[in-house]
Parts: C-alpha cells; sequence; structure tokens
C-alpha cells in the first residue's frame, strides 16, 4: 500500500458530494463558524435577546411599583394627620382620643 503524495486526499474523498466542492465547503465551514464559534453566534445571540427581555420586563414591574409609590406618598400628604392619629394615637392638646379596637383584626 503506497501512501497518496497529498495526505488531504484521503479526508476529501470521504466528504459527500455536496462538499467536495471547495466554494461549497468553504461556505459550510464560514457557516459553521459563523453559528457555533463566533463570538456573535447565534445562542449567544439568542441567549442575549432572553436577557434583554426579562430586563424590559423588569422595567414595566419597577415602573409600575415607582407609580404606586408616588400615589401612596402622594396619598400620605393629604392623610397626614389621619395616619398619625390613626398609627400613633397622637392627638391635639385639650382633645380626647377613644381608640375602639376592631374583633375582627
Amino acid at each position: 500500500m503506497a501512501l497518496s503524495s497529498n495526505p488531504w486526499q484521503f479526508i476529501w474523498t470521504r466528504l459527500p458530494k455536496p462538499l467536495q466542492n471547495r466554494y461549497n465547503l468553504t461556505l459550510f465551514v464560514f457557516f459553521f463558524i459563523l453559528i457555533f464559534l463566533d463570538r456573535h453566534s447565534l445562542w449567544t445571540q439568542y441567549r442575549l435577546h432572553r436577557a434583554q427581555q426579562r430586563l424590559q420586563e423588569d422595567c414595566q414591574f419597577y415602573e409600575e411599583k415607582i407609580k404606586e409609590a408616588k400615589e401612596e406618598a402622594e396619598d400620605f400628604e393629604s392623610t397626614k394627620e389621619k395616619f398619625a392619629r390613626e398609627h400613633y394615637f397622637m392627638k391635639r392638646p385639650n382633645e380626647d382620643v377613644f381608640i375602639i379596637k376592631d374583633p375582627e383584626k
């Protein structure tokens, strides 16, 4: 058994027929690198896209929480005295406060 003069000849003949064309082989290798091995591969792009969607959902969630907190702050500003009287049992001078506990709570 004699060795062929070209060591790649054995590999070349084992390739499927469409890849034995050097242009098709070059395109195949290029797309393989682009899809799987590149820094910006499709897998990386998919993971980045999912992360971006999660961050946008988080952003919407926190915007709603901020809106609720602002509404509560505005409500608190208008009912500051009521809040202090109910939670801390504060009263004005010369005023009597009667505390009535709700039996359901």
